[in-house]
């Protein structure tokens, strides 16, 4: 299946919600006015790209209406994706093709782990030299997760026993990376609460030890789970003041309706998103492509 239909598969629920609200809107004008640009601002937010991102994309399609002359609510609407694809921020497409050392952050549950390993398999199908890092020494089944993803990539793994310090094993990883010459450095870290002081200094500390260390560029990654809408933004904004981020990957948008908040995490923080997750297998971890994204997102409102 191709790109675009993963994404438009993957995103049916949000594209499906936000076409009833919108309809809804349809019928009861199709004329442009007050109460369809008040309408269609209130359908985005809803969607979770966020109030400001709303607020933004509906601004700029009203003065590109104005501008245009668009007569009805449809003219506005076929415009709609090159406006929501405008929100987000470029510099993801080849993320993991330089070579680096790449930290995958975020909170429990949020398919860390699993989206590392499949980034590691696909990356040593590309023809890169992989070596995976299991930092998070805190949940036992990490690194079991982990090891599985590995022998299925064919790449090296370092791991330690549970409760090991997470810095030494990202120190380790990164010296048997320069021994076997790898240029991808893939270091899951363990899933922790934005909203908890100690655990973010404690990453700070990793990333400290690992930027000191380093033989080649460190990239911090942040990985959402989707389904968790606003509270996700919240999570990038604490993750980012802490770590400057350099690229976001959200995860399980099969499973929501929410959809909206790559939109909104892009229009917040200007972070690039490098991958989406619309699946649980191997394939449906996607390159991000913001034009695909958007047709997928809003859908097709320019025929009758």
């Amino acid at each position: 299946m191709g790109l675009f239909n993963r994404f438009k598969e993957g995103l049916t629920r949000t594209r499906e919600a936000f076409q009833e609200d919108i309809n809804l809107i349809l019928d009861r004008s199709p004329d442009v006015d007050d109460d369809f640009w008040d309408g269609l601002e209130e359908a985005l937010i809803v969607s979770d790209m966020g109030g400001y991102s709303a607020t933004t994309i509906t601004e700029r399609l009203r003065n590109e209406a104005t501008r245009k002359g668009y007569r009805t609510a449809r003219d506005v609407l076929s415009a709609l994706n090159e406006q929501v694809a405008a929100e987000f921020v470029e510099g993801g497409e080849n993320f993991f093709d330089e070579d680096g050392i790449v930290l995958f952050v975020g909170v429990n549950g949020s398919g860390k782990t699993t989206t590392t390993g499949k980034i590691a398999k696909q990356a040593k199908d590309a023809g890169r030299k992989v070596i995976l890092g299991c930092a998070d020494t805190f949940r036992a089944a990490a690194i079991e997760q982990l090891e599985v993803w590995a022998e299925r990539a064919d790449v090296e793994i370092c791991a330690r026993e549970r409760g090991s310090d997470p810095a030494s094993v990202c120190y380790e990883t990164i010296e048997r990376g320069e021994q076997i010459g790898a240029n991808l450095v893939l270091i899951d870290t363990a899933g922790r609460l934005h909203t908890s002081a100690d655990l973010m200094r404690e990453l700070e500390k990793v990333v400290a030890v690992v930027r000191k260390r380093a033989n080649m560029p460190v990239r911090l990654v942040l990985v959402i789970d989707a389904t968790t809408g606003q509270n996700g933004l919240q999570q990038a904004r604490e993750f980012n003041e802490a770590l400057d981020l350099d690229g976001v990957i959200i995860t399980k948008l099969d499973g929501t309706a929410k959809g909206g908040i790559a939109v909104a995490v892009a229009h917040y923080l200007k972070l690039p998103i490098v991958k989406l997750g619309v699946g649980e297998g191997l394939e449906d971890l996607k390159d991000f492509d913001a034009k695909e994204y958007a047709a997928s997102l809003i859908g097709d409102f320019g025929q009758e």
